[in-house]
């Protein structure tokens, strides 16, 4: 054990010392490294925090949930979106009636939005979305209530003009959120009373709920303003525990062919969207996008592994004497490889590391700018770490092994 520490611990000042004595020249020949990893990790980090935010998006429309819409949410490229227009809206019945006749459902909920100012005193926010909801939607979304309260039971069934608002709402006309609760705001010549107000959300992504611009009131109070066939409506079901979404999605085609009365010849006209479908495809998207990293890294690496063997090999030329009088002493020949591939990876980690650098800089710019942070994940370190020992002693394993092969003899003689 203390031998190999020996080795490790002379490797390293080894590596240090050919960074001193030829600055240039090492530079030089890690740079490949520090590209590629610099390229590698970047990308990696940058892909798998995006990924993360998407994800997280797309986990807020609702775990294992089906929202059945009019529309189809991915549609191709021969997406014949006339065909969907002449389509009959979602109704609050059919909602009603889903809850009762389907038995994978664990709740439904049904959902209306139009776009709207509110205003309070002088102050007014633009392009406010008034979410019209059901009972059970803080059931099939979550919904983090910072302060008061969530719409109680009482206030969905007469449909009052209670609401809970979006965490800017209340900032930009109130000044702060606690300050709002109780308070009146104001839309159309209409009023309505906040009772709570949601946690900060943050920018989405997506096209999900943005509740931080937000205004939700009973359904019922919606439906007695607005039209909900004009409200963009849609039914939001979702499974009950340990029941596969594409089974939801069967039962609930068969339920809207029922109550539309449609027959087997006739196609359908609604659309049952599985949210979870758009996971897999940001998955695949992102699968690709990796790949093309890794193959841009790929290059620099390869560069930087010939740069570092080129260093070994010099390195065995210029300490030639040094190996024949080790070898003269007992060193053996595994001892010689092990120094010398030690030597080779410490060369690579300090490439790498210097790549880590950079990418922890990128990191912090494009947090600044981006609506997601950048996180450099501890697996994507071990990842980078890993990377350059064996890219290091792939790289050194030639020179060390004509090393590890000299005639002390002879070596001690080379000047």
């Amino acid at each position: 054990m203390l031998k190999l520490l020996s080795i490790l611990w002379n490797s390293f000042k080894m590596a240090l010392q050919e960074l001193r004595v030829n600055k240039l020249r090492t530079f030089l020949s890690l740079f490949g490294i520090t590209i590629g990893i610099f390229c590698i990790i970047g990308v990696l980090a940058t892909v798998d925090s995006l990924e993360q935010k998407v994800q997280n998006d797309i986990k807020s429309l609702g775990s294992n949930t089906i929202y059945i819409d009019k529309w189809v949410y991915m549609g191709g490229p021969d997406y014949p979106w006339w065909k969907y227009v002449k389509r009959p809206p979602m109704r609050y019945q059919e909602m009603k009636i889903i809850r009762e006749k389907s038995q994978l459902c664990a709740n439904a909920t049904f959902f209306v939005e139009s776009n709207i100012s509110v205003s309070n005193k002088d102050n007014v926010l633009n392009n406010v979305g008034l979410y019209g909801i059901s009972e059970e939607f803080n059931k099939i979304q979550t919904i983090d209530i910072a302060h008061g309260r969530y719409l109680n039971e009482s206030e969905f069934t007469r449909g009052t003009p209670m609401c809970v608002i979006g965490n800017r709402v209340a900032n930009e006309l109130f000044g702060n959120p606690e300050a709002a609760l109780g308070n009146e705001l104001t839309y159309n010549g209409k009023r309505l009373i906040i009772v709570g107000v949601i946690k900060k959300q943050g920018q989405s992504m997506g096209d999900g709920f943005n509740y931080d611009i937000c205004t939700m009131v009973p359904y019922r109070y919606f439906a007695s303003v607005y039209n909900p066939d004009f409200s963009s409506p849609k039914i939001l079901v979702q499974g009950k525990t340990n029941i596969a979404s594409k089974a939801l999605q069967d039962e609930l085609i068969g339920i809207m062919r029922q109550l539309r009365r449609l027959s087997p010849t006739q196609d359908d006209n609604f659309s049952c969207n599985d949210v979870s479908m758009f996971s897999e495809q940001i998955n695949g998207f992102f699968g690709k996008v990796t790949a093309g990293g890794w193959a841009i890294a790929g290059l620099s690496l390869i560069v930087g592994a010939f740069g570092v063997a080129n260093i070994m090999f010099v390195t065995v030329r210029e300490r030639t004497s040094q190996i024949g009088l080790k070898k003269a002493m007992g060193a053996k020949r595994s001892t010689i490889l092990t120094e010398f591939l030690l030597e080779s990876a410490f060369l690579c980690i300090i490439g790498g590391l210097l790549g880590l650098f950079f990418v922890w800089l990128l990191a912090i710019g494009l947090s600044s700018v981006l609506p997601f942070p950048i996180y450099i994940a501890p697996k994507i370190i071990t990842l980078a770490l890993s990377i350059c020992i064996i890219l290091g002693i792939i790289s050194g394993i030639i020179p060390a092994s004509i090393a590890a092969k000299m005639d002390p003899v002879v070596a001690i003689r080379t000047k």
